[in-house]
């Protein structure tokens, strides 16, 4: 049986790339949903149709737990997701609860980078306002990361001038930690710290979901019996074209070089 991870792009690969690393014998099954993709920017109902035509897909392919890669998509349909169906459901959420501990021991900000549909939504207000009790986190939505990210586009000559205009209204020096709210923003890492001061932390939740995962797998009896394989999927259709396969692979190499 086969781990499911879902995203409406290859933002899902960053969340995987951490599971790899922790789960080396599991088999995968990485599901994008490029016929849609960004999600961040199209209304909840839409993007909510979408997870769950995905899930049902994810679901008949005999899968022993899925991994909701995408924090627009968790925010709007995890809930819906655990009614629906029996086998563990995982999400992604901004790493806020960790940016505002080290933030606070810093006397700084926080900044949280994400989409604007993840920024609007309930449930990130609710998870800020339970936790931001000196009022400490800004958000600023990066839709162009995820645009560049779907073009395979990581070139700081390009990445650097849209992060340095969309930043302009901020004072980086009041920010000690910098959350990568959307699982595509990992692979940008490196041009997000360029930016900011040295002593900023750039974090992401790909690590807790990871643990998360190997936790509940464990609980479960269920860890083991794979070699690492991966089979992708882009919108329902089986992804066998060596271009787009050497695509994803170059992606995961990305991730490999930007955490050594």
């Amino acid at each position: 049986m086969k781990i499911a991870f879902f995203d409406s792009g290859i933002g899902g690969l960053t969340v995987l790339h951490q599971a790899m690393k922790i789960l080396p014998n599991e088999d995968y099954l990485f599901y994008a949903d490029t016929a849609h993709v960004p999600y961040g920017e199209k209304p909840k109902e839409m993007v909510k149709k979408y997870v769950l035509e995905a899930a049902d897909f994810l679901a008949a392919q005999d899968i022993k737990a899925l991994v909701v890669a995408c924090n627009t998509a968790t925010s709007i349909a995890i809930e819906d997701l655990r009614r629906i169906f029996s086998f563990p459901i995982l999400g992604i959420e901004p790493a806020v609860k960790p940016a505002i501990q080290q933030s606070e021991k810093k006397r700084k900000k926080v900044l949280v980078l994400a989409t604007r549909l993840t920024l609007k939504e309930e449930k990130y207000h609710h998870l800020v306002e339970c936790i931001d009790k000196y009022d400490i986190v800004d958000g600023l939505p990066l839709p162009g990361l995820v645009t560049l990210a779907e073009q395979y586009n990581f070139h700081e000559d390009q990445v650097v001038p849209y992060l340095k205009e969309q930043l302009m209204p901020f004072d980086l020096n009041q920010y000690g930690t910098v959350v990568l709210g959307c699982t595509h923003f990992p692979f940008f890492k490196d041009s997000v710290k360029k930016l900011f001061p040295d002593e900023t932390d750039i974090i992401d939740g790909s690590i807790g979901t990871a643990n998360n995962l190997k936790r509940i797998l464990r609980e479960r009896g269920q860890i083991g019996g794979g070699t690492g394989a991966i089979t992708f999927y882009q919108s329902s259709v089986e992804v066998k074209d060596p271009e787009t396969l050497g695509h994803y692979h170059e992606a995961l190499g990305r991730l490999d070089d930007l955490n050594k």
